[in-house]
């Protein structure tokens, strides 16, 4: 299997230096290659010796992944396709929005999950992404230099891969790294407990959770995982953390006609979030083949929220956006999936 460079971070590099017997700066050095400038082969890492260079060009490559396929919406939006080291394929977004320019990175090739809502859980789930595939979908789109914001809501489930998941994390906000401020990321996860947890405690980004009903037997039927992480557990751990004053917590809620839109709901979302900080993101569901959720009209949504702002729960919805490129997370890689001729067993 091949080795890459890129997704390493500082220890790791001053490990693999070490053991090359290479001098220990040499490893800041790499970092600022791999990370910082735009090179995309060890041999243009000129401030490095040459004999350190054919000793890296030996064990490892540079580890930059090209994507495949670029589609573009006509609002600016784009989907990126990424191929991974399994022969799989993940997507990624691209959305600008006036001075920001937000990537939706993917953290896993398809997931275990099985959400009902989720056409990436159709796929079910075929391996983990590195920490520098999942980094390598920021680094390698058009807009690179341009990305503002990162939020892990795209193919996968973050804590259920989740060391990975917090490399990147450091690999990004780290001052050998991209050195961005962790107040420009979001994870968003539907609450694995323990590795919620964990990011909690090693990280200083946002975390969104994926709500979409208060209700333990309406989640269930959605969620699975309802079953071992009662939201109302999940929502109780979180009460109990101190966010500080920096640090965001939302809950993401897509609305499904007829199904968790009611007034009902409206009391119950009151009651479980009390006295908690945190925002509601409205999403508008988008139409997935087999599955028959709809999604409410835009008045019933802007109904919704007004109800919600009137409990005291900040509201917002989230703006539709990619509509005519595949909007729903999984649809343009599972297309790609069925296109692929089948590997040989």
């Amino acid at each position: 299997m091949e080795q890459y460079l890129f997704g390493k971070t500082l220890q790791e590099l001053q490990g693999l230096v070490a053991e090359m017997g290479l001098p220990k700066f040499t490893a800041k050095q790499i970092a600022d290659w791999l990370y910082k400038k735009q090179i995309s082969s060890i041999d243009e890492m000129t401030n490095l010796s040459i004999k350190a260079r054919e000793l890296l060009n030996e064990k490892y490559d540079f580890g930059l992944i090209a994507s495949t396929r670029v589609q573009e919406s006509l609002d600016g939006t784009k989907k990126y396709l990424f191929p991974t080291a399994q022969n799989k394929f993940i997507e990624t977004a691209m959305i600008p929005d006036r001075d920001r320019k937000t990537v939706c990175v993917s953290s896993q090739v398809g997931c275990k999950m099985g959400c009902l809502f989720c056409f990436t859980a159709k796929q079910g789930f075929q391996g983990q992404l590195t920490a520098g595939e999942i980094v390598n979908q920021v680094k390698s789109i058009a807009e690179a230099s341009e990305v503002s914001n990162i939020v892990y809501m795209g193919m996968g489930e973050p804590f259920d891969n989740l060391d990975e998941v917090l490399k990147s994390i450091e690999i990004f906000t780290a001052e050998w790294g991209f050195a961005m401020s962790p107040r420009r990321i979001t994870v968003s996860t539907i609450g694995i407990i323990p590795g919620m947890l964990t990011f909690l405690e090693k990280s200083e980004a946002h975390l969104a959770v994926s709500l979409h009903t208060p209700f333990h037997e309406e989640r269930q039927k959605l969620m699975p995982v309802q079953v071992a992480y009662p939201i109302q557990e999940v929502i109780d751990e979180i009460k109990s953390w101190d966010f500080g004053r920096q640090r965001r917590i939302s809950f993401e809620y897509i609305l499904f006609e007829g199904l968790n839109d009611s007034p009902k709901h409206v009391n119950e979302l009151s009651r479980i979030l009390s006295g908690l900080k945190c925002r509601i993101n409205l999403i508008r569901f988008h139409p997935v083949p087999g599955t028959p959720l709809k999604s409410p009209d835009e008045n019933a949504i802007q109904k919704f929220k007004e109800k919600l702002n009137q409990k005291g729960i900040t509201t917002t919805i989230r703006a539709s956006r990619g509509e005519d490129i595949y909007a729903a997370c999984g649809l343009l890689s599972t297309k790609e999936l069925m296109k692929a001729p089948p590997r040989p067993s």
